[in-house]
Parts: C-alpha cells; sequence; structure tokens
C-alpha cells in the first residue's frame, strides 16, 4: 500500500511530466552523454555499545522508582520503570492491586511521589502510574522489539525485598514465549501469564515491575514473577527461575492506556466499584461475599445471590461480570438483575463508586 508521502510524491512527479509534456522539448547540442555520479552508501548506524555489568547497573538504577501500594490491610513493595520525564511508569499490576495510595520514590532524583492509576491490564499483569508534580526524571531506554535469544546476558533491577535500595540480579536468557501461572506473594491469588521471558537470575519480592535489561541497558522485559524465596531460613532454590512481560508487550498496554482506549482486558481511569466477590454458577456469577456500605450491599445484594444480567447483557460466569466491569468507570448507572436465595428475580438500578484498582 503506498504510504502518505509516497502518494504525494506520485502525485508531484505525474505533474511535471504532464507539463513537459504540454512545452515544446528543448534544443540541446549534440556531445557526450551526462556523467551519473554515484551517490556514496549511508554509512550502517554503529553498534550498540556492550557495558560492564556495573555500568549497566548504573544506568537503569536512575529510571527506576521503588513503589509501596497500601491497600488498608497490607503494603506491598515494587518497582517501576520511569517512561516520560514528566513521571509516566510501568510496573506489575499485582503490584497495586488493591492499593488505596500508592507511593513512589525516584532513585534518580531522591523525590517522594504520590502514584496514580491510569489504568492496567490484570490478564498480562502489566499497569501504568503516573507520578503527581514530577518534572525532569531520568528515562528509561526501551527495546523497540523484544528480541531477545536464549542464552543472551540480562539483568534484573528491583526493589528487592522491599528495603528501598537497588538490587541487580545477573544471569542469562533460559527461554521465551512461556504460559506460567503466578501466585501472589500477598495474597495468594493466582493468574495465568503468557508468552514471557525465562531467565535464570534470582528475581525477589519488591521486583516485580522492575526492569530487565540487556548488556547495552536497554529494556527488553519487566520482571513479573521468581521462585526466590524471601524467607532466609528457606533453602535457595538451586535453579534460579525468574520470568519477565517483553516490553513490546507492555508497551502496547501503555500506549492504549494513554491513548484513552479500553478494551476486554484494559482498564482506563478509575476502578469502578460494585462490592461483590463472585464465582462461576450454572445461572450466571454467584455472590461469594459483599462489602459492607458498597452499592451491593445497598442495592440489597447478599451471598448466594446469582447476578444474572449486568447493564442490559447477559451474566453466564463471574468472568462475564469482571469483563463488564472493566469497561465502566466510577458514577455510571447499571441495570443489575439477579436471584435471590429464594429463587426471586429481582432487579435495580446502581451507580457505581470508586474503588482500589482490581
Amino acid at each position: 500500500m503506498t504510504t502518505p508521502r509516497a502518494a504525494t510524491v506520485l502525485a508531484v512527479a505525474t505533474a511535471v511530466i504532464g507539463s513537459l509534456l504540454l512545452s515544446a522539448p528543448p534544443v540541446r547540442e549534440p556531445g557526450p552523454p551526462a556523467a551519473t555520479v554515484a551517490q556514496p552508501a549511508a554509512p550502517p548506524p554503529p553498534p550498540p555499545v556492550v557495558l560492564t555489568p556495573e555500568e549497566v547497573e548504573a544506568r537503569v538504577i536512575l529510571a527506576i522508582v521503588t513503589l509501596v501500594a497500601d491497600s488498608g490491610l497490607v503494603e506491598t513493595a515494587g518497582t517501576g520503570i520511569v517512561l516520560t520525564p514528566d513521571g509516566v511508569v510501568l510496573t506489575n499490576h499485582h503490584v497495586i492491586d488493591g492499593a488505596l495510595d500508592i507511593s513512589a520514590v525516584s532513585l534518580g532524583n531522591g523525590a517522594e511521589y504520590v502514584a496514580d492509576v491510569l489504568g492496567y491490564d490484570s490478564s498480562r499483569d502489566v499497569a501504568v502510574l503516573r507520578l503527581q508534580g514530577a518534572g525532569d526524571l531520568p528515562v528509561a531506554t526501551l527495546a523497540k522489539d523484544t528480541t531477545v535469544g536464549i542464552g543472551d546476558p540480562v539483568t534484573a533491577v528491583g526493589n528487592a525485598e522491599g528495603g528501598g535500595v537497588p538490587v541487580a540480579a545477573r544471569g542469562f536468557v533460559t527461554d521465551v514465549g512461556q504460559t506460567i501461572t503466578a501466585r501472589s506473594s500477598t495474597d495468594g491469588s493466582r493468574n495465568r501469564l503468557n508468552g514471557l521471558i525465562q531467565i535464570d537470575a534470582a528475581v525477589r519480592p519488591g521486583d516485580s515491575g522492575g526492569p530487565l535489561v540487556d548488556a547495552t541497558a536497554t529494556v527488553v522485559g519487566v520482571n513479573t514473577a521468581g521462585n526466590a524465596d524471601s524467607d532466609p531460613t528457606k533453602p535457595a532454590p538451586t535453579q534460579p527461575r525468574s520470568y519477565a512481560v517483553p516490553i513490546d508487550t507492555a508497551m502496547t498496554i501503555v500506549d492504549q492506556v494513554r491513548a484513552g482506549t479500553p478494551s476486554a482486558t484494559v482498564h482506563v481511569g478509575d476502578t469502578p466499584l460494585l462490592g461483590i466477590s463472585v464465582t462461576d454458577d450454572a445461572r450466571g456469577a454467584e455472590v461469594l461475599w459483599v462489602s459492607i456500605g458498597t452499592p451491593a450491599d445497598a442495592a440489597g445484594i447478599e451471598i448466594g445471590d446469582v447476578i444474572t444480567e449486568f447493564d442490559g447483557t447477559p451474566v453466564r460466569s463471574s468472568d462475564d461480570l469482571s469483563e463488564r466491569m472493566i469497561a465502566r468507570h466510577p458514577g455510571d448507572e447499571v441495570a443489575v438483575r439477579w436471584f435471590d436465595e429464594s429463587g426471586q428475580q429481582r432487579s435495580t438500578t446502581i451507580v457505581l463508586e470508586k474503588g482500589p484498582p482490581r
């Protein structure tokens, strides 16, 4: 397909040729043919500069933030990658899952910031934050695409164990395109992740959301899971095995969030709160618990009820309800229909409130 630029050039060339055809041909004196001067070829780009491990770590540390996400019951430590000087930060969804407040400390300037959640994709464990009042922050260098291969040296950098001090874990790529079931060290929840980079570096709790970089200090992935245990009384694994989301996968979600374009898995903006936890039922989504004082509680939804319709769309599973909520925002009015424990069908309109990211 011809690009707009190419189309313009073609149109100009056609106009010039047409003009020449309408003019009398110029008189040309006989003589030797004009010589064609060959233009020198553009020099190839210089090869990337391979750094020492110490140089890699020194460069990367300046472009990360340490994160603390407070849910009111527990604090979760993590790491973020600075993408823009005004404080757009990439991290894992599981770092900020359920957080009421998120604070960040830049390792580039030492300043502390309040972080707002711009959006996320829990299915791919990616979240996008913005640091309030940030400016002139050092930013990470990102790979344009994730082309790491087995055997490539890599370094994972992060807030290991939540100490607020950057720690580097060196290793090699041992596999690509991996699928795992990751378990949160905070609440035990599980998430199936696909297309991951596998490395043999010991990534620890607190490293989540931090950069995985190659030998040129370029970010190729986002540290997501590892088998290293934070309990020093337990023996270290004989073979460290950790995983990272490829940077091109993560940046696809970042671009979508910043463009304000939600999808079936990507939520943009503040998180809506209904106030229930559900599981699958043959009729729809069965309510496991209801939070006191939430919109669901006020509507009279109780444990054991089964949600069958949400905003005019049938609900056949817990995933259906979760997907419907992804596209909603605080303040939205939604019609909800459900069966109570006696089998009576009930319905009402509920106004969603603002809740923590889920």
